[in-house]
């Protein structure tokens, strides 16, 4: 696919629904009493993996549109064990999520992927769920996972890496545990999980960094209302905050502050990114989101502790550090080595041959920037990474002379239909 260079980003514009917050509602509607309607179900390739997951685990799921999905709840052990291993795509927060709740079922369980999601690390999801008495196996750390139903026991378990994932996985297993589950975090993570399940009637203890659950007789979430993916918004936000002339206007968005330190670093930055008309969507805060382009963008150091809050944001950020005055530093990234790609490395390759500056070292980032648009050219290739995908394409948007984008296509296991909404506000 070609991307070329746009003089502006303007217009106003809706993204999908959050993904992270549809797989944890169609995840828990499986497993609880009566029927879950979601609404603004954040259809993607990924969250079409836990549908297909649920449904081989005999739960009924109606699609009555393409933002709204009706979850027929078999109760907190019913769960089926399917003749074939289920298939959880390029998913890893199904996978993980998934293995928690299955820790508790009766049955075996087998978890497949495909190539990417097979090289992702499992044992640290493995470990915690194996202290809770689950009998879980990894194929040399990594995916097929076999899990096997068990009595499961309460248990505290200190995170080694911040994970949202892992910590998910390790609450959900609570649920279906005698007595109390803690699960400590090292730096926060994003909370979604432990909105939904206060939403379904679960009491779910915070202090500090720890978060407990007790186990439960049963679950009832009626009703889900899924704002927009703030990660779906965020190349928008950077692609207007980088192109002269910008006034882009994105509604329904989810500004959880688990989720936004890409907003803070753009702060720093001086970028101009208002929020208003904020209120609450169920248990999400939510906000409608104005960018207006900035062309005095100044470096900035983005420390470990804030990674969490925007792990998925992070190539976008090297991008608007190559344009920014003077060098940017991001600690803290070891965790992108083991997400769909290398991330460190796929987005140093691919900013570099735009004539951004960019050095990796095993755990940060450096970027030297220069406050002009990278000439562009060439071709960058996303290697099957949705994020590196989308990463491309703003590139190649706010470069001089554009690119050629390899393997495009991967940006729909996030994000299908990106490409057609930001032309829909590219100016040419």
């Amino acid at each position: 696919m070609r991307i070329e260079p746009a003089r502006a980003l303007v217009g106003h514009a809706v993204v999908p629904g959050d993904k992270s917050i549809s797989h944890r509602a169609v995840l828990l509607g499986a497993i609880a009493d009566g029927e879950t309607e979601i609404v603004g179900f954040g259809r993607a390739g990924d969250t079409d993996s836990t549908l297909r997951a649920v449904r081989a685990l005999g739960v009924q799921v109606d699609e009555l549109d393409v933002d709204l999905v009706r979850v027929h709840g078999r109760g907190l052990r019913g769960l089926v064990p399917p003749p074939e291993p289920v298939d959880c795509g390029n998913a890893g927060t199904l996978m993980r999520l998934l293995a928690g709740i299955l820790a508790g079922q009766n049955g075996r369980f087998e978890l497949a992927g495909d190539a990417s999601l097979s090289r992702r690390p499992m044992e640290r999801v493995a470990t915690p769920l194996r202290e809770l008495g689950a009998r879980v196996e990894t194929t040399e750390g990594h995916a097929p996972l076999l899990v096997e139903g068990a009595p499961l026991r309460g248990t505290r378990y200190e995170l080694p890496v911040a994970s949202a994932q892992v910590k998910s996985a390790v609450l959900l297993a609570g649920l279906l545990a005698c007595g109390r589950t803690t699960v400590v975090e090292p730096a926060a993570t994003r909370d979604h999980t432990e909105l939904l399940l206060e939403a379904a009637g679960v009491r779910v203890e915070r202090k500090a960094q720890a978060i407990t659950v007790a186990g439960v007789d049963s679950l009832r979430l009626d009703r889900v209302e899924v704002p927009g993916d703030f990660s779906s918004a965020a190349p928008l936000i950077v692609a207007a905050t980088l192109l002269p002339g910008s006034e882009l206007y994105l509604h329904n968005i989810g500004v959880n502050p688990t989720r936004t330190g890409l907003l803070d670093v753009l702060e720093r930055m001086r970028a101009r990114v208002t929020l208003f008309n904020k209120r609450r969507l169920g248990s999400e805060p939510v906000a409608d989101v104005e960018v207006r382009s900035s062309s005095t963008l100044v470096a900035t150091k983005v420390s470990a502790a804030e990674v969490p809050r925007m792990v998925d944001e992070l190539p976008l950020v090297a991008l608007l550090a190559g344009m920014a005055r003077g060098e940017t530093v991001i600690e803290g990234v070891a965790e992108l080595r083991v997400k769909e790609t290398d991330r460190v490395e796929t987005v140093k390759d691919l900013l570099r041959p735009l004539g951004i500056r960019i050095s990796a070292g095993e755990d940060e980032l450096r970027v030297v920037g220069l406050p002009t648009r990278p000439k562009g050219g060439g071709t960058a290739r996303s290697e099957g990474d949705h994020r590196i995908a989308i990463l491309g394409a703003v590139a190649g948007l706010v470069s001089r002379g554009g690119l050629r984008l390899e393997g495009a296509e991967a940006a729909a296991i996030s994000f299908p239909g990106f490409f057609e909404l930001l032309d829909s506000v590219s100016k040419r």
